[in-house]
Parts: C-alpha cells; sequence; structure tokens
C-alpha cells in the first residue's frame, strides 16, 4: 500500500505553484524553487471599476474647481458693489466760475472741480501743477514713473483712453477686439489722484505759463480756456506725411481707434459687394484689391494681417472666388521695407502672394484707383492699380498744436518736430518749464551749432587753439549736449590727429570746423517708435519725481536756495535700442542687435508675449489673451 501525503504538504504545494501541477513519484516529496510566479491577468470587470473611479475623480476635480471659481467670482462681487452715497460735495466757487486773463481774455481753470473732494485732493492743489498734452505711449511712460504727491497732474487728450497702437492691424481685420487696446485715462491717472480735461490744446502762452485748450460744449460749439502749468509735457504725437501727393482724402490711417474700426468696415463691405452675383468680374477685382502705400511696420503687418484675414475668415465662409481674386499689393519709395529686414520679409510675402513694389513712388489716389511711378531704363513709367482701399502709412509730420509751439520759437527750424536738448527740453522755452517726447520731438544732433560755447569752454589758455587735453574736455561736453554722439567719439586720438593737419598737435579754429561737422554727419536722429517715447516718458517720470523731492527738501530746509536744475538730479537721457519686431503672417520676424530672425509659430508666439507683457494693465491683457484663443 503506498505511503499518503500530509495534507499540510499538499497545501504548500499548492501556495508554490498556483498555475501549475507538480506531479511527484511515490514516496516523494516535491521540490520548493525561487522561481518568479507569473500574476495572475485582471479581470475585465476590474479595469472598468479603475477607469471609472478616475473618471469620477475628474469629474468631482471639475465640479469643485467650476464651484471654487464660482465662488471667488461671487465673493470679489460681494466685496466690490456697494451702494455709495455722496452728499454735499464741496466745490470752490473758482472751479464753477473760473476768472478770466490771459492775451485773449479766457477762463483761466485754476481749480479743478475735483481739487476738494477730499483731504487728499485738497493737498495736491498746492502742489506744483504739472501738465500732460496727449495720451500716447510718452504720456502712459510719465504717468507709470511719477509718485504720489509729487505734483498736481492734469492729463489733456483728445481721447478719453490710451490706444496699445502696435496691434492697431489685428483690430483692423478682427483678430483683436477693439476694448482690448485700449484703457480709460483716468482710470490711469486715479493712482495719481490726477485730473483729466478731455479736449485738444491749440496754442501756449509761455510767459505766463497758460496753455489754451479747445473743447466741445453740448451743443455741439466750441469752447476756449486756459489751464495754469508750472511743467508742461508735449506728447501729442505726429500725423501722417503727405508728400504732395494729391487725392489723401480717398485713403486710410491707422493711428487711432476709429481708424482701426473705419478699415474693418470697409474690408467687410467689399468682400460683401464681392460676393454679390451681380458683381462684375472687373469690379470684383477692383473690390478684393488692397493696396497699402509704405513699407513700414505698419504697412508690412496690415499688409500680413489682410492676407490672414484672407486665409482664414474668407476662406471659410466666403465664396471660393473671393479668395482667388484678392490681391495685396505694398508700395514703397525706397528699395527695401523693414529696414534690415527686408529679404526675410520678401521671402515670406512671396510665398504668401503679396506683391512687393520697390523703389516707386505714389503719384496719385483717386476713388478708383491708385497711381505710381518707377524708374525703367532711366525713363519714368507709370502704373496703375484698380482698388477700393487705399492705406496711406507713409512717414510722419508735425502735428497742428506742435507746429504752433514751433512757430512760436525762432530757433526751432527742423520740419517735423520740436527739438529737445538731451534732457528732453524744448530748446527756445524757459528752461525746465516745457518738455517734448515721442513722435513730436526730436533730440538736437547738431554740433556745429555749438561751436563757440563749446571752444570757450575747452579754451583754458584762451589762445584761439585747441591742444589734446582741452580737445579731450571737449569731447566730454559733446557727450554730455549729445549723447548720442558716444558711439561716434570713442578713438579721441585717432580723430585728433587725422584732422591735425600740419601735425603740431593742436587744431586750429579751421581744422576743428571739419571735425565736428564729420561728427554731426554720422548722427541720425531717434526713431519714431513706441519704444522711444516709453522710454523718453519714463525718463521723465522719474526725472521729475526727483525735482519734486528735491523742492520739498529745500522747502522744509527753510534756506532760501534757487530752484534745482535738471542737472542736480539726473544725466542727459540715453535711448537703449532693444530691437525691432513685426508680425508678417503666422510668423514675426525679430531685429535684435543688427541681425535679422524670422521663425514660425515659436517666434509668433513671442511676438505675442512681449506685446502682451507691454499692456497698461491687467483687464487687457485677459481681453487680449481671450482674443488670441477665440480667434
Amino acid at each position: 500500500m503506498l505511503p499518503t501525503r500530509p495534507n499540510h504538504f499538499l497545501g504548500l504545494a499548492r501556495l508554490a505553484s498556483p498555475r501549475t501541477t507538480q506531479i511527484c513519484k511515490p514516496g516523494v516529496f516535491p521540490r520548493f524553487s525561487s522561481t518568479v510566479v507569473e500574476p495572475v491577468p485582471r479581470r475585465p470587470f476590474h479595469r472598468a471599476r479603475l477607469a471609472a473611479r478616475y473618471s469620477g475623480y475628474l469629474v468631482l476635480s471639475t465640479v469643485f474647481g467650476v464651484f471654487a471659481v464660482g465662488t471667488g467670482i461671487l465673493i470679489h462681487d460681494a466685496f466690490t458693489y456697494s451702494e455709495k452715497h455722496v452728499d454735499r460735495v464741496p466745490v470752490s466757487p473758482l472751479a464753477l466760475h473760473p476768472e478770466c486773463g490771459g492775451p485773449k481774455n479766457l477762463p483761466i481753470v485754476r481749480v479743478q472741480v475735483d481739487d476738494e473732494d477730499d483731504e487728499e485732493n485738497a493737498t495736491l492743489a498746492q502742489k506744483p501743477k504739472l501738465v500732460i498734452v496727449g495720451g500716447g505711449w510718452g504720456a502712459m511712460g510719465v504717468l507709470k514713473t511719477l509718485h504720489v504727491g509729487d505734483y498736481h497732474v492734469t492729463v489733456v487728450s483728445s481721447e478719453t483712453f490710451t490706444t496699445f497702437t502696435p496691434l492697431l492691424p489685428s483690430a483692423a481685420v478682427g483678430t483683436v477686439q477693439v476694448r482690448s487696446l485700449i484703457e480709460p485715462i483716468r482710470k490711469i491717472i486715479a493712482r495719481l489722484r490726477g485730473h483729466f480735461v478731455q479736449g485738444k490744446a491749440i496754442d501756449l502762452v509761455m510767459k505766463d505759463r497758460l496753455l489754451e485748450v479747445e473743447t466741445m460744449t453740448a451743443n455741439g460749439k466750441a469752447a476756449h480756456f486756459y489751464i495754469p502749468y508750472d511743467k508742461l509735457i508735449i506728447a501729442v504725437g505726429s500725423t501722417s506725411s503727405t508728400h504732395g501727393v494729391p487725392g489723401l482724402e480717398n485713403c486710410f490711417q491707422l493711428k487711432t481707434i476709429a481708424d482701426a474700426q473705419a478699415i474693418r468696415r470697409r474690408i467687410m463691405d467689399n468682400f460683401e459687394m464681392a460676393s454679390l452675383p451681380t458683381t462684375s468680374p472687373e469690379e470684383r477685382k477692383r473690390l478684393l484689391s488692397f493696396v497699402i502705400c509704405g513699407g513700414g511696420p505698419t504697412g508690412v503687418e496690415t499688409a500680413a494681417e489682410i492676407d490672414d484675414f484672407c486665409q482664414e475668415d474668407i476662406f471659410n465662409y466666403f465664396p471660393k472666388i473671393c479668395r482667388e481674386e484678392v490681391s495685396i499689393h505694398v508700395v514703397q519709395s525706397r528699395e527695401h521695407i523693414l529696414n534690415t529686414a527686408d529679404s526675410v520679409v520678401q521671402k515670406k510675402f512671396q510665398r504668401s502672394g503679396v506683391n512687393l513694389i520697390t523703389s516707386s513712388r505714389v503719384a496719385e489716389v483717386t476713388k478708383d484707383a491708385v497711381s505710381y511711378t518707377t524708374k525703367e531704363n532711366g525713363k519714368t513709367v507709370k502704373h496703375t492699380i484698380p482698388t477700393n482701399f487705399v492705406l496711406w502709412s507713409t512717414g510722419i509730420a508735425m502735428n497742428p498744436f506742435t507746429q504752433r509751439v514751433s512757430d512760436l520759437l525762432p530757433n526751432q527750424v527742423h520740419k517735423k518736430a520740436i527739438v529737445v536738448d538731451s534732457h528732453l527740453r524744448v530748446l527756445g522755452a524757459p528752461l525746465g518749464e516745457v518738455y517734448c517726447i515721442g513722435d513730436s520731438s526730436t533730440v538736437e544732433t547738431s554740433v556745429v551749432s555749438h561751436f563757440m560755447e563749446l571752444v570757450d569752454e575747452a579754451d583754458k589758455n584762451k589762445d584761439g587753439k585747441i591742444d589734446y587735453k582741452e580737445w579731450e574736455f571737449m569731447v566730454s561736453r559733446i557727450k554730455s549736449r549729445i549723447p548720442m554722439s558716444e558711439d561716434h567719439l570713442v578713438d579721441v586720438r585717432t580723430l585728433f590727429d587725422m584732422y591735425d593737419k600740419d601735425k603740431d598737435n593742436i587744431l586750429s579754429l579751421n581744422e576743428l570746423v571739419p571735425l565736428l561737422q564729420d561728427v554731426e554727419q554720422r548722427l541720425t536722429s531717434l526713431p519714431a517708435t513706441a519704444q522711444v517715447a516709453s522710454q523718453e516718458g519714463k525718463y521723465i517720470g522719474r526725472k521729475l519725481h526727483k525735482l519734486a523731492r528735491k523742492a520739498d527738501v529745500v522747502e522744509t530746509s527753510n534756506v532760501s536756495s534757487p530752484a534745482p536744475r535738471d542737472e542736480d538730479v539726473s544725466g542727459p537721457f540715453r535711448y537703449l535700442h532693444l530691437g525691432s519686431l513685426a508680425y508678417i503672417g503666422n510668423a514675426a520676424v525679430f531685429d535684435i542687435g543688427g541681425y535679422s530672425l524670422m521663425g514660425g509659430l515659436a517666434a509668433m508666439y513671442a511676438w505675442r508675449s512681449i506685446y502682451w507683457n507691454e499692456q497698461v494693465s491687467v483687464r487687457t491683457r485677459g481681453l487680449l489673451m481671450i482674443d488670441w484663443i477665440i480667434r
């Protein structure tokens, strides 16, 4: 009879090998090994249960997130929406009935209506009066860097809001909404407890420090009054240059929100009319022909935005023939566009079908066509483009108020802007009272005009000649007067030896004049860009803050001393070029350090991030991001 195996061994055998059955010889017990046991495969219902569990987690977290966001919004509304009652508001009689005076015997607004709203406003009313004319990049730069309590601030602007102008081409085709580009000026100056006057400056009385402002009354008539100032900042920008071309009343411009809205309406009307079955082929081609005069950033970006609009919205929602018949033309008087990025943009536009017409001059603009001329074999040839849309974006000219200020000062001879010194003070105006920034100004680059002053300062021994040590001193004075000359006055020894014709280590006045003329010819004015205006505005704001603090110290010390000068608290303005960028249709081109770079979506997102960061408020940042997402 065979021996039987104990039950506990059978149990161990089952534990050791759950999947396999081990056959043992009679009387031989099984061996246990350390081999890896295969896991039992999970059943289908187990996987379904696991998926259901994580799906539940996702749903619960989503519900919780929505509940948390909704609760946050409700709490925000509970603390921000409240009833406020206004009773017995104190108002100065001079604010309601200002006295008249000045050369034209107009009302002089010495007291604002809200100067006595509270104690803080009443205190600020005793501060020096700072008046800022304009609401663009330069004015916003000043307002950002001023401190509360520095000045009694008043902003005069014809628009009640400030506009982010670099994205106007996007607003013109609907890529971004208009509300995403504007911010109320009153909201911005609230931090400084400032005042806002909607109107336009038309004249200036420097001897009495009065700014004449024109506003519109409720019945549509113009009203004039004076606003007194202690310091005035002119930041009114510029207008487009006509270059003597007839028919510009048939063109659009792109400088304001109203311009972008008008362009948007014309583009949509053209496509709607071109979609009608009654429109002839010739008329359809004319309606779908878009001409941009000017190859600068505004012109190039507008052409790119119109092309994107055709590729996306028109292709998807309009008859295909509309997309086929579209033609976009960019007419540029120079041989290149966008300065150093010419070849990059040309390649991109060539792939997109945008027609670049360089070395051409617009001769005339009519309601139905644009005429331009080119040079072919030494002869002038005239060409015509039938069109129902023309954008004029070529050069800048003086704003009417800028022109008036320039006419008041005999030493202002520049044709496009007001000339300012290195501290951005208007040349010829009372020192330290009138400043000018942005497109309405140009920093002085004339060296020869200061010839006698430079010689008097540098000629220590008064012998009428300049030796090398005196030349080094003169160079330092030139750099302080004109900071842009620093890059051209690096190797001063070589420059000195080059113009020392008789090699006597002394520059005579006849040798010095051509040297200074050569330096002056190398200097170029700062570009009329938002980057320059913003840096100038921030420079003025920081400097005025220092002047206000120093004036307060002098006043509290009870020591009679002259008012602090700009040179006492700040050096001259120095522009730092951070590069330039432009959108060219689902791509962007960067000009940094003399190098032009172009990329696709990555570069476009970099372009967007830079513009997003430059927004003036959190509100516009949020709206702009939403516009780019749902475009």
